[in-house]
């Protein structure tokens, strides 16, 4: 690749990796960049998630250090949404995924409208001990949506966040936290399938990793300090984002 292609594509995974350290979605800006590069499609999905799951492991570190994961339950978050992220990559290859597309939509409005007429929704961390129960429904929820990221994707950690924060009652940074630890998970589970399929450009990987890693730390930490100030306004680029890619680009 030329020498200025190389830079947009770092440009992209630090963008990506900025925003995916906040609300989810960076996949929404590095993935559209491999495209615009020339990258094959399966090429150009192999590589993305390469470099996501090096920032989200990044981001996942850095909030597990100040206390915002809790550990039980993130555990059980990875291992769920794996095995959900796995059957959701076997899934896809033998059925057809559009009817998703129109599924979707209807859910972001949702998610969106939830968020954001609930002004206090995410402000309050109101979680206090964790329950057979809750360890049930992260196995349930998390391995629900590591199928939906295996088998179609876009938005998972958004919606994994969204879900810690309505299911378990998470203030939105510690949802946040929580959620990259089950997301991780589904994006190696997906490396996995890709390393098989020899998909991976390597050296882009590498380059956007690196600056994948750059962005998820400074997002990571503008969120723990900030908190939901700085997740909201976020949080609804990626949902208007997702809306107009999954309705005018799918």
């Amino acid at each position: 690749m030329e020498p200025l292609i190389v830079a947009a594509l770092a440009a992209a995974g630090f963008a990506a990796g900025f925003v995916d350290a906040i609300a989810g979605g960076g996949g929404l800006l590095s993935l559209p960049a491999l495209l615009a590069a020339g990258v094959p499609p399966h090429a150009a999905l192999a590589t993305n998630k390469v470099q996501s799951a090096l920032g989200t492991t990044i981001s996942a570190a850095r909030y597990l250090r100040h206390g915002y994961v809790h550990l039980p339950l993130a555990i059980t978050a990875f291992a769920a949404s794996f095995a959900g992220s796995y059957m959701g990559a076997w899934t896809v290859l033998r059925l057809p995924s559009d009817f998703l597309a129109k599924v979707i939509p209807a859910l972001i409005i949702i998610v969106g409208v939830i968020t954001f007429i609930r002004k206090n929704f995410g402000v309050t961390d109101r979680f206090t001990e964790a329950r057979i129960r809750h360890f049930l429904g992260v196995i349930l929820f998390a391995s629900t949506l590591g199928f939906y990221d295996g088998f179609f994707g876009p938005g998972t950690g958004s919606f994994l966040a969204f879900g810690f924060v309505f299911f378990f009652r998470f203030g939105f940074v510690r949802a946040t936290g929580n959620a990259k630890a089950a997301n991780l998970a589904s994006n190696y589970a997906a490396i996995t399938a890709f390393l098989f399929g020899g998909k991976i450009l390597w050296p882009t990987a590498v380059i956007m990793g690196i600056a994948n890693i750059l962005g998820a730390w400074i997002g990571a930490g503008l969120t723990i300090r900030g908190g939901t100030k700085i997740i909201k306004p976020v949080f609804a680029f990626v949902l208007t984002g997702l809306l107009i890619k999954i309705i005018f680009f799918s």
